[in-house]
């Protein structure tokens, strides 16, 4: 879970540039002001990387390039929609990264390693899946309504496909874990399938 977490933390450090342009846009209604802004704090967020020392991930790289060239690209049209575009490709990035066989094994906790690493590489695609469905989703919603509507519409199903998608790939794994681990007749296992654990 912590992995987990951390995966989340640095994706929502990647759409920080995108966010922060949508809040100013819808309060200011002003484009330059808002691209100029989303910019500027994705360059320092690469600044404060670099200040630190820090390695650069390919993913920070990509999100500065799309924030730059949506935001320049939004300055030359005065269409807000091309930074909307962003979590598309972003989206899209992901579930390319998630078509890795078994990508999703190291986030699991070993009891979920040894009773269910099948189940997990299944949903590893079916998560690839979700971001590619999400960046289609975007693209179609960005094209078609309002900024606010867009916002307020990608926010709801952003956080309603994928905890969705979470708690029942959770719930799938925990019965077919608790139901092989019974097969098995192991009482250690069986001891280790407490709530905390899997």
């Amino acid at each position: 879970m912590k992995n987990l977490l951390k995966a989340g933390k640095l994706l929502l450090l990647d759409m920080a540039s995108t966010v922060f342009f949508l809040v100013l846009y819808l309060t200011t209604h002003n484009i330059p002001l808002a691209v100029g802004l989303g910019v500027a704090l994705g360059i320092a967020q690469i600044g404060w990387e670099l200040a630190r020392k820090r390695p650069i991930d390919t993913m920070q790289w990509m999100s500065l390039f799309l924030v730059v060239a949506s935001g320049a690209a939004t300055l030359l049209t005065n269409d807000p929609r091309f930074v909307m575009l962003k979590p598309s490709v972003i989206y899209a990035i992901v579930g390319i990264v998630m078509l890795k066989p078994g990508w999703m094994n190291r986030y699991l906790p070993a009891i979920a390693q040894q009773t269910v690493p099948d189940i997990a590489f299944i949903f590893g695609y079916v998560w690839a899946g979700l971001m590619f469905l999400s960046a289609v989703v975007n693209l179609v919603v960005a094209m078609n309504i309002s900024v606010g509507s867009w916002a307020a519409f990608m926010s709801i199903y952003g956080i309603a496909t994928k905890l969705g998608l979470f708690l029942i790939q959770y719930g799938m794994m925990r019965a077919i874990g608790v139901r092989r681990v019974r097969a098995r007749g192991s009482p250690d296992l069986a001891a280790s399938l407490s709530p905390e654990r899997l």
